[in-house]
């Protein structure tokens, strides 16, 4: 899969089938979207292509108004993004960066520059409710219109349902806010996971006992506290592990976010490694302690209980979605 920060320069364009969105999470929502765009594709003989956006546009609005409050915590980094893109069969991705000048765009120059000069756009899906250009002034009514004018189809997806429930990268937050891994796993399609490279932390783990590898988590997650996990990428099978995901206020007044896992029974240094940490269980909330040994206290109660998760993981099988801490 070919990845572009903006669009492809003139010698990189290509026909394409082509939808637009920013794909938070690439749930069974997206999923079903990319198919179409894949079987169109396919049957066009064109590229499959997606266009996506860094920072999210509710992020830069935020940002822009100084109350980041308002910008939509992220369910997926944009690694994993791109992973799951490819995943779902797509051969291209523009990474369009969200700026003042791309939102000022109005929709008939969103159609010429970007869609027919930028990305000879040939086919193309958008949810049912799409609007583009500045002040969302387009809507998909304008956009069948400019297909029609520019020689590309448009065709419109409406949303996804899982029984009754609206399947949407709103529903997985919330999902994994409450700690509800069984339920944002059914709305993903796959169990949910944080991946990237290790890189050194601060090392006060190993001076407690407790030595950990760590990643950085560049943008405000969806679920933050301390989980029962297990790491994919450092051996044939995935290694049981408790993490903490947060700011780490007992330590740090720093602010940034960090996903912290001690492996159990696990030595061997994977400083550079890629690893994927998927998330089981919720044992509790990011809390700030009095001192270092009351938070080490706290930290051998949280191994304690996930040694017993996993024990009892392998005594039966398997763990009911069901039984919690």
């Amino acid at each position: 899969m070919k990845v572009f920060r903006g669009l492809p320069n003139a010698a990189a364009r290509a026909p394409c089938a082509l939808t637009i969105g920013n794909f938070d999470g690439v749930h069974l929502g997206h999923q079903a979207l990319l198919a179409q765009v894949r079987a169109a594709a396919d049957q066009l003989g064109l590229e499959a292509a997606v266009m996506t956006f860094e920072p999210h546009p509710r992020e830069f609005f935020a940002r822009k108004a100084g109350d980041l409050s308002k910008a939509p915590a992220r369910i997926a980094n944009l690694r994993d993004k791109l992973q799951s893109l490819e995943n779902n069969g797509i051969d291209r991705v523009i990474v369009e960066h969200f700026s003042n000048a791309f939102a000022s765009l109005t929709p008939q120059e969103f159609t010429e520059n970007v869609l027919v000069d930028g990305l000879h756009v040939k086919w193309l899906m958008v949810g049912d409710d799409f609007c583009y250009g500045a002040r969302r002034a387009g809507n998909v009514a304008m956009l069948i219109e400019a297909g029609k004018r520019y020689g590309f189809e448009v065709h419109t997806l409406p949303t996804v349902m899982k029984g009754s429930t609206r399947i949407s990268s709103s529903a997985v937050r919330a999902a994994l806010s409450e700690g509800d891994f069984a339920h944002a796993e059914q709305l993903l399609g796959h169990p949910y996971a944080i991946s990237g490279h290790v890189i050194h932390g601060a090392k006060l783990g190993r001076t407690i006992g407790y030595p950990t590898l760590n990643l950085r988590v560049p943008h405000r997650p969806a679920l933050g506290g301390i989980f029962i996990v297990q790491v994919h990428g450092l051996a044939d099978q995935p290694l049981p592990a408790v993490a903490s995901l947060g700011v780490r206020p007992t330590v740090e007044d720093a602010g940034r976010v960090l996903l912290e896992v001690h492996i159990f029974d696990y030595a061997q240094s994977c400083y550079g490694k890629n690893v994927r940490v998927e998330f089981l269980e919720k044992i509790r909330d990011e809390e700030k302690f009095i001192d270092l040994p009351t938070l080490t206290a706290a930290i051998d109660r949280d191994a304690e209980l996930a040694r017993a998760w996993f024990a009892k993981r392998t005594s039966t099988g398997a763990v009911n979605a069901t039984d919690r801490i």
